[in-house]
């Protein structure tokens, strides 16, 4: 998968060894994937996952869906100012029509995007086609490419193969945190017989198997790769973290000099953590973790924020 132009990547993106002693008391080796760096505005998996719908977009406008903290809402707007085309941002919440937009979603405006908020039980059946097609007309956007919320169909699934591509041969596990589990299915695909992905899940709910095999069966055919999930480290759901995660997140950003997203970065991490301790990873593997974003604000413009 290439491109060229505004969204032109930085592929493969880089692979760094972080030496841990958590990790390494366990005979453990921790990489660290930085798809975080493979484009300054559509950062790591969402440039894996966006790019090959917008070349099936064909030039049409894009309608997607997210909840207000949405990095896949600030991309997709971030990817129309860069390329020229119109989108519009599905948000779960009518509540927040009337409020001051917070700093994603500020973010998306200034994009260029068009922002329709819907309540959250229409929110809930927008896969439905009726319901999607009242949404559609009802934000202007009849007519537009629909991609999915967090950019998870078939044609980011096969996009987001290349990742496991890139990263066969360097480690037993890879690891990825799931928000909607188009980016393990691809990944796993990718890595083939060569090692196990393994998915940390940031919502709650026990759906997030079945929804990835039901993306790998319409990229691929069938369910392909070795992968699973450990759904114990999404404390309390999108968006929601504690004291316990937060300290753990400066911590790791103190040790390693990587500013840590807290939304999927923070609770892979963590969990990984945990996971060496228990002993479920066998002494003498190579552990990588997919790095799919950064946070936001941008540091600097949060100090300057303060």
């Amino acid at each position: 998968m290439t491109s060229t132009g505004p969204l032109a990547p930085h592929l493969p993106s880089p692979l760094q060894e972080a030496r841990d002693p958590r990790f390494e008391r366990h005979g453990l080796r921790l990489l660290l994937k930085r798809d975080d760096l493979v484009h300054p505005h559509l950062v790591g998996n969402k440039w894996r996952k966006l790019v090959p719908n917008i070349a099936a977009a064909g030039g049409r406008p894009l309608v997607t869906f997210g909840g207000a903290y949405s990095n896949h809402l600030r991309a997709t707007a971030a990817a129309g100012r860069l390329l020229g085309l119109s989108t519009t941002g599905v948000v779960r919440g009518q509540e927040l029509a009337g409020r001051p937009l917070n700093p994603s979603l500020a973010r998306c405006a200034a994009d260029g995007m068009r922002l329709h908020f819907v309540d959250r039980s229409t929110y809930r059946r927008k896969t439905e086609p009726e319901t999607l097609a009242g949404i559609l007309r009802a934000a202007g956007a009849e007519g537009a490419y629909v991609v999915p919320e967090g950019g998870s169909n078939a044609e980011a699934v096969r996009g987001c193969r290349e990742l496991g591509t890139e990263l066969r041969g360097h480690a037993e596990v890879v690891a990825v945190a799931c928000g909607t589990g188009g980016t393990l299915a691809g990944l796993a695909a990718g890595l083939a017989a060569d090692g196990r992905a393994l998915g940390i899940p940031v919502l709650r709910g026990d759906f997030l198997e079945a929804d990835i095999q039901t993306l790998q069966e319409r990229a691929f055919g069938a369910r392909t790769g070795s992968w699973s999930l450990d759904d114990r480290f999404h404390f309390g759901g999108y968006a929601r973290r504690t004291p316990e995660l937060e300290a753990f997140a400066r911590d790791f950003e103190q040790r390693h000099g990587l500013p840590v997203e807290r939304l999927y970065v923070a609770k892979l991490l963590y969990g990984l953590v945990a996971l060496a301790e228990e002993g479920a990873f066998a002494r003498g593997s190579t552990i990588a973790a997919v790095v799919t974003g950064r946070p936001f604000p941008e540091p600097a413009a949060a100090d300057a924020q303060r």
